[in-house]
């Protein structure tokens, strides 16, 4: 539009096919009857204007012409990429000779991706192209994929892969694989591949505060993967000093902290590395957060009262988390906290709870909830009993106790038959273990037999580890969502199962984006 071509030009060009912007260079067909150099030239000067590329004339320069008779372009065609095809048919019709062109960029020096160009000179019968530069044919047209490069590098280091293993075979100090009995070779391929794709971290990272080092380096060897590195320690003064050591843009990071005691510390903590992450341009920020701090406030039960686990929800909201891993929540409402841009994933510890308790030879097993707001668990635990291992003579039984103040239980009574029958209390939390003992006091003056108790989030606040150690109480069966003590380990009648399976398996369905329903059932 802004040079008008002659008479000359306007009678001798037939058809501009295309105009393909590449991120360095532009690729401008004509099809002319007849062709010179300065037709040429003035076209893409015109159009290396049009795109606002350098106005001086070394920077467009014609990289690639080639002419062919209305006959042989057939032959052209087919060995052309699609633009090229639509040019040549076009020339076909003119009846006479078609040339081809190419500009772009001399600074960058770039070729099209879509040929292989060769230093073969090429001439024409009919008439020959009138050009000072050298002509390069194009010899191919294969589309190459722009991950080709990253493809091979893949490619390649998982040939060093199995080079290594096949190395290390003979090496007896090397650890040998474990050996698949009774699986179809199908089965061993899905295998591998499921163990391949799990090890994979991909953009997968996962930090930890102070609040459970231990679960967290847990969960990153089930995943196969390192926690990142990262900077949680103190100032001086006690402040909060984060610092990531890593890049983490564009990653999937997830922060693996409890808000166990120090509880204030550790939502400093997690609060602190949630601001850190997004500010290195992270993707998506998830946090695991096994024992959720400050839960049991969860509504107003008398005045002037805050509702402290919905403030510490919209504290972390505020500082940008996108989901929210946890691990039996005091009441499921807590979930309804967060805004609906924040999904919640409330896993159940009871399920690692159904199989330990599963292994065991109960008399007559009864599931007891030591409150009326713990039946619905108290059921859950019930079912999966009945369901895995099938146990269809378990019963339910609840404890109604009344609390003379917070820490503080004034009378409980028992609803249900727990005569000659092992008993399992099934709880969130245990605390400070008071009203846990004095629930297997009850049962025990009921005909219990024995008294079990299962609790995903062992706190024994004060007196509460020797208060289990001196109850009528077989065991009292834990999760490791909060860091263990040499005081616990030392109690004969506690044991801790690990919840890192679990939270493991949880990490990698999000992060595959499979489904997580499974891991409630």
């Amino acid at each position: 539009g802004q040079q008008k071509p002659s008479k000359s030009d306007r009678r001798s060009l037939v058809f501009v096919s295309s105009i393909n912007q590449h991120p360095s260079s532009i690729h401008i067909c004509f099809i002319q009857r007849r062709i010179n150099r300065r037709i040429m030239m003035n076209a893409s000067r015109l159009v290396a204007r049009k795109m606002m590329l350098p106005k001086a004339s070394s920077n467009v320069r014609l990289v690639r012409t080639f002419a062919s008779s209305s006959n042989s372009s057939e032959s052209t065609a087919n060995n052309a990429s699609s633009w090229y095809t639509l040019a040549v048919a076009a020339a076909v019709g003119v009846g006479s000779t078609a040339t081809v062109a190419m500009c772009e960029r001399s600074t960058y020096n770039c070729k099209d991706p879509n040929v292989t160009y060769s230093k073969k000179m090429t001439t024409t019968e009919s008439s020959p192209v009138e050009s000072e530069e050298p002509e390069v044919q194009a010899t191919s047209s294969r589309v190459k994929d722009p991950m080709t490069s990253f493809a091979i590098n893949a490619m390649q280091k998982e040939l060093d892969e199995k080079r290594e293993k096949q190395e290390n075979a003979g090496d007896p100090a090397a650890p040998t694989p474990v050996p698949t009995v009774g699986m179809t070779e199908a089965e061993q391929a899905i295998e591998e591949a499921a163990r391949k794709a799990k090890k994979h971290s991909g953009g997968l990272k996962i930090f930890s505060g102070n609040g459970n080092m231990a679960l967290a380096l847990e969960i990153g060897r089930y995943l196969g993967i390192n926690l990142g590195k990262a900077t949680v320690g103190r100032f001086a003064d006690g402040e909060a000093n984060i610092m990531i050591h890593e890049n983490v843009r564009g990653k999937d990071c997830y922060i693996i902290q409890p808000t166990c005691p120090p509880v204030n510390d550790n939502i400093m903590e997690l609060l602190l590395l949630v601001s850190t992450l997004n500010r290195a341009s992270a993707r998506r920020i998830t946090v695991v957060i096994p024992y959720y701090g400050y839960a049991r406030q969860d509504r107003k039960m008398q005045a002037r009262v805050p509702i402290s686990a919905a403030d510490v929800a919209r504290l972390m909201e505020a500082m940008g988390i996108d989901r929210v891993i946890a691990v039996d929540l005091h009441c499921g409402q807590i979930q309804g906290f967060f805004g609906p841009r924040v999904p919640v994933d409330n896993l159940d510890g009871g399920i690692i709870g159904v199989d330990y308790f599963g292994s065991k030879d109960l008399h007559n097993p009864v599931v007891v909830s030591p409150d009326a707001g713990g039946v619905y668990r108290a059921k859950k635990f019930k079912e999966g009993l009945a369901h895995k291992y099938e146990m269809n003579d378990i019963g339910l039984a609840m404890i109604i106790k009344q609390r003379a103040r917070a820490g503080s239980v004034d009378q409980m009574d028992l609803v249900g038959d727990v005569n000659d029958c092992d008993c399992i209390v099934v709880d969130d939390m245990i605390d400070t273990a008071g009203t846990l003992c004095k629930a297997a006091e009850v049962l025990k003056g009921k005909g219990a037999r024995r008294v079990f108790a299962f609790a995903s989030h062992g706190l024994l606040s004060g007196p509460g580890n020797d208060r289990i150690a001196n109850s009528k109480m077989e065991e009292v069966v834990i999760l490791n969502t909060i860091p263990t003590s040499p005081q616990r380990e030392a109690n004969e009648k506690l044991t801790e199962l690990s919840v890192a399976p679990l939270l493991a398996q949880a990490i990698f369905n999000i992060h595959a984006k499979k489904s997580v329903s499974a891991l409630f059932k």
